[in-house]
This record gives structure tokens, C-alpha cells and sequence, in this order.
């Protein structure tokens, strides 16, 4: 067997002021043919995975590029068609394949594409022809388009949220690829449209049973070969934003369709029941200086640079400052200019900095301050599950009894390594101030006294029934109560 695989894949967000180039992608991950680290990048891990399963089994395995870039606002252009075609390029080459297997995000948005993966997974439907496999890894935040399904065999994605499953969804497309391959199964793909859009953290419930479920059905019928909830992308301004779910059953379509359904709807008659509850940073403020025992995490939840915001946001920082809180630890806030500015002075320097807030409105205030430089680092890592995940260089400040880390590359905090990586040690600080909707969940539930999820500001459009879209259809909730009710064509807002 020949085997192509690649990846190309980044979360936009279309409110974010942040666009992103084919620099952003080469400062996340770039990894030419064959050069892909062992270690996966969230969407990159079908390559790392499939590296093994081809190994063992003697099957070639043609990698074509992976890259990757973390969430923001418009992909340029030239930067989406360049790498693109660069993957279309070396699938004609490799040809002929028995299959192609990829890793995508799926809530890409490019200037002049509303559907990127679309785009991609067409053309290459359209050079491999009807009869070779196509399939890929999603992440759930994403768009599942009905030209995606079209040209794609099956699809499977991220159960969990926060997403530490990304391996073992990997290891699950390879199964079915290889059992279709060779001659076990026929994968049909069904899906439901929930005609709805919600945050579904399967770190609590009731996301948490569900997901369980699914996996549960999995287990126990071998007719279904994966079972898959499309969560939707709230900031992604495209026509077929939604929740979906899917089912690939082994060549029942009926069962399929029936039990994607039933699945879709029991999601959305528990709608608004999934999302953590949140308080304002006066609120978390309060809270978490009222608990005696540290660390207590206050998570930063909606300037979320996963989410394809800046990450610069200083509303609790500021708050902190004015209530005189000590003991405590801010990670991160994007500015590569006081980074760079850090980095000159040198560790030990004592200088006059302003940082932070200057991505948009609604992300506080410039901070202004006499700070210590207490540790440079230069390409500073953190852990997230079984990946690295890169924030640049990086300095560490101290300011007014805060610790505070700066990057120059912007990324979610997903893990305490965060903080050590520039000598912070988390576990000592009273109070730490993070930047994550619920990645962060996996590694900072270990060390937390409690965590507090908070609203701070407006950095992140989380109100879809407010949210001033332009594409996103209206037919479903919250924009509308009842959009069952509603005709399947509803205009876009």
C-alpha cells in the first residue's frame, strides 16, 4: 500500500484583527516532507500515528507538508493557495496512492474562502479520483461543511474538550483506514445538523456522560465505527457554522443517519446546560482571595488566543494591581515589543515598561510600570498533553508583587509548564491568572486549589445571539428559540 499524508490546518477567528501569513505558520509548525518531529501538533498527529501503523504493517507512507498556525483571525491569501498547492503538488507526485489520510483543523477562513478544508479536500478528491479513500482527523471546533463531507470518506474527531485525546482520534482513523484497506469494512458517513452553537466542555457535565456514551456505543456495537460531535466555532463568520453530529457505521446508512440524529437531538434539548459557569473579574477577584489555600487558577476564559484572540488582554491584571494582590502569577500576555525590549535590558534590569492591550478594544489598558526583569528565554516551550507547543521568546517580569510572563508568539496556556519554563514555580504562587477556555483543564485541575472561569472584558465574540455576523445562517440557537421549527434555508444575519 501507498499511503500520502500531510497537514495543513489553523482555527479562525473572523473577529480577531490578527491575520495571519505564511510567517504565522512557519513560527507554529512547518515541517517539509519528512521532516515532521515525532512528537504531534494537536493536528498533526495522523502523521506521527501513521508513521507507526505503516511501519508494521510494511505500507508506504508518502508524507507530504504539515503546518500549522495557532488560531487567529484571516488567513492571507497567497499564504493559504502557497501551501495549498504545496500539498496538491506532492500528492501528484506521489501518485499513485492507495489512500490519503490528513490532519486538518476545520474552521479555517482565508481571504476569498470561506472553506478552505472544502477547497482542499475537493481538489484532491478531483486527483485521486472517486474510488481512493480520502479521510481526516477534525478538531470539533470547527465548520463541517456539506462540500467537505462530499469529498471525504469519513471524517473523525476530538472527543474531548479540552482536547488531550488527539493521539487516540488518530489511532481510530488509522483503524478504520487500514480495515478499509483491507477489505473489513466500508465506512459510510452520516450527519445531523443540531441547528445549534454551544460550548461543550467534556470536563464536566453533562458533555462528560455524553462523550461516554459515545464511546460506550463504540465499544459494544461493531457496526459503528466512530461517533463524532462537530462542537461548531462560534467566532467563525461562515455560512454552515454550527453543532453536528456523525456517525460512520459500517455500510448502514439507515443506522448511520438514525443514530446521528438521535444524538444531535438529545444535544440540543440540553442546550445551555454545557458551558462552565463564569463570573466577571471583580467576582473572581473576590473568590479567589477568599480561599485559603493556593494556588487558585483564574482562567482568563474569553481572551483566549486558542480561540483566535490576541492574548493581550489586561482587565484582571489591571484589577489585580489596583487591590494590591501579591503572590501571584500571570501567564501569558502576548507583546513581542516588551519581549524584545526585555531581552535587551538583560535579566536582573530594573526598567520602566507599558505592556499589554494594544490588539483591540475591550482588553483593558496599556499597563505602565517599573518592572524587574527576572529570567529571558529565548524559544520557550510548554507542555500540552503528549505535544510541545511553542510561545517564542519569552521574558519573565516582576511587577508590584506579580509575576508576570510576556511571549512573542501567541498561544493558550495549556500547562503549568508555562510558569517553570521561566522559573515561576506555580505551585507557590496563591493565585495564578491564565489565558484558555478549557485546555488548560487537563494539567491545571492537578496543581489548583479551585478554578474560577472568567469573563473578563470583550476580547472574544462568546454571544452568538448578540454577535453582529454576517454570513452565520439565522436558523438556529440561540438566535432563534426553536430552530427545528425553522425552514432548512433560513438568509444568513
Amino acid at each position: 500500500m501507498r499511503i500520502f499524508t500531510a497537514a495543513l490546518a489553523t482555527e479562525t477567528n473572523t473577529f480577531s484583527p490578527i491575520c495571519i501569513d505564511r510567517r504565522a505558520f512557519e513560527e507554529s509548525l512547518y515541517a517539509p516532507p519528512g521532516q515532521h518531529p515525532a512528537t504531534p501538533t494537536l493536528c498533526t498527529a495522523p502523521i506521527t500515528v501513521g508513521r507507526k501503523v505503516c511501519a508494521e504493517k510494511g505500507w508506504t507512507l508518502i508524507e507530504g507538508t504539515a503546518t500549522w498556525a495557532d488560531p487567529a483571525g484571516l488567513v492571507n491569501r497567497q499564504a493559504f493557495e502557497s501551501l495549498r498547492d504545496e500539498i496538491l503538488d506532492q500528492l501528484k507526485a506521489a501518485m499513485p496512492v492507495n489512500a490519503v489520510v490528513l490532519g486538518l483543523h476545520g474552521a479555517m477562513v482565508a481571504d476569498g474562502y470561506m472553506d478552505p478544508e472544502g477547497d482542499l479536500l475537493t481538489r484532491i478528491r478531483e486527483i485521486i479520483g472517486p474510488d481512493i479513500l480520502l479521510c481526516a482527523e477534525l478538531d470539533p471546533h470547527s465548520h463541517l461543511t456539506a462540500k467537505r463531507v462530499a469529498a471525504a470518506d469519513f471524517f473523525v474527531v476530538f472527543k474531548e474538550f479540552p482536547h488531550t485525546d488527539f493521539v487516540d482520534r488518530a489511532e481510530d482513523l488509522w483503524r478504520i483506514a487500514v480495515d478499509t484497506l483491507e477489505g473489513r469494512v466500508k465506512p459510510v458517513m452520516s450527519v445531523f445538523d443540531c441547528r445549534m452553537i454551544d460550548i461543550f466542555p467534556t470536563s464536566r457535565e453533562p458533555m462528560r456522560s455524553f462523550v461516554d456514551r459515545l464511546m460506550a456505543i463504540e465499544s459494544e456495537d461493531h457496526e459503528v465505527l466512530s461517533l463524532s460531535v462537530i462542537h461548531g466555532f462560534m467566532a467563525g463568520d461562515v455560512p454552515e457554522m454550527c453543532t453536528k453530529t456523525i456517525a460512520v457505521t459500517d455500510g448502514n446508512r439507515a443506522k448511520g443517519e438514525t443514530l446521528a440524529r438521535e444524538l444531535g437531538l438529545e444535544l440540543f434539548a440540553k442546550r445551555g446546560t454545557f458551558m462552565m459557569p463564569q463570573i466577571d473579574e471583580k467576582a473572581a477577584l473576590d473568590q479567589a482571595l477568599s480561599i485559603a489555600e493556593g494556588p487558585v487558577v483564574i482562567a482568563d476564559m474569553w481572551d483566549n488566543p486558542g480561540g483566535g484572540t490576541a492574548g493581550d488582554a489586561t482587565v484582571i491584571l489591571e484589577e489585580m494591581l489596583a487591590r494590591g494582590v501579591t503572590n501571584a502569577a500571570v501567564g501569558m500576555i502576548w507583546d513581542p515589543i516588551a519581549v524584545q525590549i526585555c531581552m535587551a535590558a538583560g535579566e536582573g534590569a530594573e526598567i520602566p515598561l507599558r505592556f499589554g492591550a494594544k490588539s483591540a478594544p475591550g482588553t483593558g489598558h496599556p499597563v505602565d510600570g517599573l518592572v524587574k526583569v527576572v529570567k529571558v528565554v529565548p524559544n520557550a516551550e510548554m507542555r500540552f498533553g503528549d505535544s510541545i507547543a511553542p510561545f517564542g521568546d519569552a521574558a519573565h517580569i516582576h511587577l508590584a508583587g506579580i509575576d508576570i510572563v510576556l511571549s512573542s508568539v501567541r498561544v493558550q496556556s495549556y500547562d503549568p509548564s508555562l510558569f517553570t519554563a521561566l522559573g515561576i514555580s506555580p505551585t507557590q504562587k496563591h493565585l495564578l491568572v491564565i489565558k484558555s477556555t478549557n485546555h488548560f483543564y487537563a494539567a491545571f485541575s492537578k496543581i489548583a486549589s479551585e478554578i474560577l472561569y472568567c469573563a473578563a472584558g470583550t476580547p472574544y465574540p462568546n454571544n452568538p445571539a448578540k454577535t453582529a455576523y454576517r454570513h452565520v445562517r439565522r436558523n438556529i440557537w440561540p438566535i432563534i428559540a426553536n430552530p427545528h421549527d425553522a425552514p432548512e434555508d433560513s438568509e444568513a444575519a
